[in-house]
């Protein structure tokens, strides 16, 4: 898997290298017609790409942070919660064949 995770960051570098290379015009960015901004192509397509790879991982450290607060909450129920034996220290579903309609007694094989 690392092998994997390796050769598509170089193919993903290599991607951005050629298209810097072969872009380098100048393009003109509007903000909401509040600021406009001149920078080549390849900084505007980099600083979007960047962009998405930040949302991308905050919304997967949000993610994180969401399930480690519950299992902390799950752990610390658990850490709470005492443990009663059963009636006369019986285990429950420990016996073969035991549980609802394993009755003994009740049926006649005969």
């Amino acid at each position: 898997m690392r092998i994997v995770r390796w050769i598509v960051g170089v193919a993903v570098f290599l991607a951005l290298l050629l298209l810097s290379l072969q872009n380098t015009d100048t393009a003109t960015l509007k903000i909401f017609n509040l600021v406009t901004l001149q920078a080549p192509l390849i900084f505007v397509v980099l600083i979007v790409f960047a962009i998405g790879v930040a949302a991308g991982l905050l919304a997967g450290a949000v993610k994180v942070a969401r399930l480690k607060r519950q299992l902390n909450r799950l752990r610390r129920d658990q850490r709470r919660m005492p443990e009663t034996p059963a009636p006369h220290g019986a285990v429950p579903g420990a016996t073969p064949a035991s549980g609802p309609g394993f009755e003994r007694g009740l049926r006649d094989d005969g």
